[in-house]
């Protein structure tokens, strides 16, 4: 969320507004994206995106994802390589397609043993019985895993990984 910069600070550089692509209008203000990059902001009722801005953080569970974001969107306003995202392990990236993969291809009927050929190439599949294959086990477990995640599941994944 961005709103107008308290006028007690001293102004900013000048920036131009030209990475905003305004949206649709609400209540709350006018929603839009950032760059090229698509980025969704919320500019709060009565701010402009030529306004010198600042943001607006609610101190909630998700404060830490919220200046995570918010840092990875200053060093693209301010012309730096956004960081690497570390939501996410290779290993996690891996399986979350895999997952999907999965997932997509049973809700296009295809059957489990269908998805496996797909993943694993078919001659993988025909070195041992399908019935009794650790391949079909994690198969299923790819397609329920991806059918969670298309029922809101990955929101998770959108969150930093925390310790408890």
């Amino acid at each position: 969320m961005l709103t107008r910069r308290p006028e007690f600070l001293p102004p900013a550089a000048a920036v131009s507004a030209d990475p905003f692509a305004v949206g649709r209008n609400a209540p709350e203000g006018a929603y839009a994206s950032f760059s090229e990059h698509d980025i969704p902001v919320l500019l709060l009722s009565g701010t402009l995106p030529d306004d010198q801005l600042a943001a607006l953080v609610p101190f909630d569970a998700d404060v830490l994802d919220r200046i995570d974001a918010l840092a990875r969107m200053a060093r693209i306003w301010l012309g730096r390589p956004p960081p690497r995202d570390t939501r996410m392990t290779a290993e996690q990236r891996r399986r979350f397609r895999l997952k999907l993969r999965a997932a997509d291809g049973r809700m296009n009927g295809a059957t489990y043993r269908e998805i496996a050929v797909a993943i694993y190439g078919a001659a993988r599949i025909d070195t041992e019985p399908w019935k009794t294959s650790p391949l079909r086990d994690a198969v299923i477990a790819f397609v329920e895993g991806g059918l969670a995640l298309i029922n809101g599941g990955y929101l998770q994944l959108l969150r930093q990984r925390r310790r408890p």
